[in-house]
């Protein structure tokens, strides 16, 4: 009659299976980490407007601070601060205010990039964006494309240049990506 492990042995042979495959997963393939700075160049309004609100509850003003309203983004995105500076790509999306009080908004957007080191390749933003009387908001990024494939991470985005006469607004975004 054949022996039967007992419960205990049974057991430490499990934990010491899981552990090895534990391991060799955190180990197999390493990780690099890429970091990238660039300047979106917003248009809110005027005839050179990136931003345009789409849809909002009926009867009601369409702007940032209003829940419900819908916006559409596809604004450049260049490698200094000057609007003239080298454009690396395109940041297109889709932004909600998502608060009832109108002071936090959800985005799901992609920055396209069109320069020679990362062309056509893709980061994906997705998250609570936009917040009333905060600095620096962050997102989460989800994914990517071309150069990008298997990343994950996060964009900080800091208001750093605005001119409301001209409905213009600049955010440095500092993207931290880890990659598998």
């Amino acid at each position: 009659m054949a022996k039967v492990l007992a419960p205990t042995t049974l057991h430490f042979f499990m934990v010491l299976l899981i552990s090895i495959l534990v391991y060799s997963e955190a180990n197999c393939c390493p990780s690099r980490e890429i970091k990238i700075t660039v300047f979106l160049q917003q248009f809110t309004g005027g005839p050179n407007a990136t931003t345009a609100a789409v849809a909002g509850i009926p009867s009601r003003p369409r702007d940032t601070f209003q829940f419900g309203t819908i916006f559409v983004a596809d604004a450049g995105i260049t490698e200094g601060i000057n609007i003239n500076s080298p454009q690396v790509g395109r940041g297109q999306g889709i932004y909600a205010t998502s608060s009832l009080d109108g002071l936090n908004g959800h985005n799901v957007f992609s920055f396209v990039f069109t320069n020679r080191r990362y062309n056509g390749s893709t980061s994906e933003f997705q998250g609570r964006g936009y917040s009333q009387g905060v600095r620096v908001s962050e997102l989460s990024v989800v994914e990517g494309t071309g150069a990008f494939r298997f990343v994950e991470g996060y964009a900080t985005f800091a208001t750093v240049l605005q001119r409301p006469s001209i409905n213009y607004t600049v955010d440095r975004v500092d993207i931290t990506l880890r990659q598998y």
